[in-house]
Formats: C-alpha cells, structure tokens, sequence
C-alpha cells in the first residue's frame, strides 16, 4: 500500500496517467463527431435487405455501407431497430467492422475497427468488442472492449485474457496507447 501511495504521488506518474487519460477523453466523441451529420439522409447499400416494420427492425446484409454525411460504417452485416421511444440502436459486424467520420470543427477524423459495433441511441454509448482499436489524429487506442459514453464524455478500454483447454490464464490481456508527439508548427 505504502508502494501505491509514492508511485501514485510522482509527478511523473501523475502526468502519464492525466494524459493518457485526457486522450480517452478526446475520442469519447467519435460516433457523433460531426454535428451537421445527424441531419443528413442515412444511405445503406447492401446486397440483401429485410425490413419488419412491425417488430421495427432492418437487417442488411453483405458488404454493408452505410452513410450519413462525413460518417462511414462498413460490415458484413448490420441489424437497426427503433425502440418504442424512437431511438435507434444498431449493431454492425464484420471481419472487421469499420467506420470513419470527420470531427466537429476539424479537418481530421476519428477511425475505429472491431468485429462488432454496436450503438446504443438512447444513451448515446457505442460499445467496440473484440479487436478493437480507435484512432484519433496520429493517437491510437487498442482493446479488446472499448466503449465511449457521448454525453458524459467518458470512454474505456478494456481487454481480456486468453485461456487454455484447462481454462488457466495463458495470457493476461492489456490495452494499449499509442501517442505520437504534436508536431510543432514554425
């Protein structure tokens, strides 16, 4: 406990922790970067298409493309349904599933891939499973699971392990950030 305490008390440590920290802050935004986006037509290709507007729900199936403004997702499958409040909630996946749309106010955009998106409309949360990675700028964050909360600007990475037959720990997963320096304008 007393070994927590002096590593928690460095500078150093403190300022890694504030950093890394602030760069899970700033990709939280990512499903809702582009604020002009929410009011764009959404445009899905795909090669089939079943729609049951009774139960509210739309499956696309085979090198699905969906587009709303700047916003990009691509799967090998997504299923959208409208709950009774009319929030839309979907879930995409793929080997990998993609998506790309530019950031509010910006120039560059936020990069994500994992083998399953899902979004949650309501609670403005999208959850990242397996193989998930976000990109942001030149700053990449890796996970097994990563979710971001939009309207608290929160997000998480999370990441397993791997187990043999026997179900013992092989290996002990981790997450990881990759944080390249700014480059300095002259």
């Amino acid at each position: 406990m007393i070994i927590q305490e002096k590593i928690l008390k460095s500078n150093k440590y403190k300022f890694i922790v504030a950093f890394i920290y602030t760069i899970l802050l700033s990709i939280a935004t990512v499903a809702f970067s582009e604020v002009a986006d929410r009011d764009k037509a959404i445009e899905i290709e795909s090669d089939t298409m079943t729609v049951d507007d009774a139960k509210g729900i739309s499956i696309y199936k085979g090198d699905v493309i969906l587009t709303q403004g700047t916003l990009i997702i691509i799967a090998n499958e997504l299923t959208v349904r409208e709950d009774r409040q009319g929030f839309q909630h979907s879930t995409a996946t793929g080997k990998p599933t993609t998506f790309k749309q530019k950031r509010d106010g910006m120039e560059d955009y936020i990069e994500g891939s994992a083998e399953r998106i899902e979004y949650d409309g309501h609670m403005d949360k999208v959850h990242l499973y397996s193989g998930a990675s976000v990109k942001r700028g030149n700053d990449t964050v890796f996970g097994d699971y990563i979710m971001y909360d939009t309207n608290a600007e929160f997000a998480q990475a999370l990441s397993g392990s791997t187990k043999n037959e026997n179900g013992d720990e092989v290996k002990k997963g981790r997450t990881r950030v990759i944080i390249k320096p700014k480059k300095k304008n002259k």
